[in-house]
């Protein structure tokens, strides 16, 4: 009942506004305030008021401040201030050390692509085998020339290097041969097998085929001390004279002979003296 009481209400006060506005018109809406003729100015701060002005604008160009003379060449006498362009040859260089830089750069190029890098490893690999190999053989006393050198040349003789048995040698009648044929070298090597016999007669050294030089010099350290460094001067002429295959004149083949024949002539003594030169 209240509902139906404040819509009536409200549609009676509805139609009284309506019949104002139709007879007395709209009224006027209320002037907006009007603005001052001039606003104050804004100053600065005063602390800001003294600041210097902006630099022109960058399109404008600036005159270049070139520093003094003086100066210049004082900073050029700086060591901080050398430059060196590392990829410029000197002039100074020779033709060795040019040929040497261009293969380390060339090298350098070719290790830095992804096939070089494993060229690289490859080779590293192959290095440090070889280095584990070769320190085994040297541990285990094997003749390393014999596994890696040179075939021996044919030789006028019924003789095989390498095969020898010093036990069954002639070895008067093998060297008087090698001589008679002019195989100088072969007959150094007679000679020195024939020094081997000796030691091992005398049991200074332990003869074996494959025993190596230098396993004799150690057991002569032990035997005879003496005996060692003469020895070790004969190893030394008969490696480089016959693993060495160069021709061997008649003037350097008689001293050595004579060094051997005067080893051989000492072993029995109380003494051995060096080995003529």
């Amino acid at each position: 009942m209240r509902k139906v009481n404040i819509k009536l209400l409200s549609a009676r006060t509805g139609g009284a506004l309506a019949l104002l506005l139709a007879l007395g018109g709209a009224p006027a809406l209320a002037t907006p305030p009007q603005l001052p003729a001039a606003l104050p100015s804004l100053s600065a701060p005063a602390d800001t008021a003294t600041a210097p002005p902006l630099p022109p604008d960058a399109a404008v160009p600036q005159p270049v401040r070139r520093p003094a003379a003086s100066h210049l060449r004082e900073l050029r006498g700086q060591h901080d201030f050398q430059y060196t362009d590392v990829r410029e040859e000197p002039e100074q260089a020779g033709f060795w050390a040019r040929l040497l830089r261009w293969f380390f750069r060339g090298l350098s190029r070719l290790f830095d692509t992804k096939g070089g890098r494993v060229a690289w490893d490859v080779i590293l690999y192959l290095l440090i085998g070889g280095g584990l190999v070769y320190a085994v053989l040297k541990f285990l006393q094997v003749d390393l020339t014999k596994v890696f050198g040179r075939a021996p040349r044919a030789l006028p003789l019924a003789y095989e290097a390498g095969q020898e048995n010093i036990h069954a040698l002639d070895f008067s009648q093998a060297i008087a041969q090698a001589e008679a044929t002019g195989n100088l070298r072969l007959a150094v090597r007679l000679g020195y097998l024939q020094l081997l016999k000796q030691l091992t007669d005398r049991e200074l050294i332990a003869w074996q085929p494959d025993k190596t030089n230098q396993a004799y010099l150690r057991e002569l350290e032990t035997s005879r001390p003496t005996a060692r460094a003469p020895f070790a001067e004969l190893t030394r002429q008969f490696e480089y004279i016959w693993y060495g295959e160069l021709p061997l004149p008649a003037a350097l083949y008689a001293p050595v002979r004579e060094s051997q024949r005067q080893f051989g002539q000492q072993l029995s003594g109380a003494g051995v003296r060096p080995p003529a030169a």
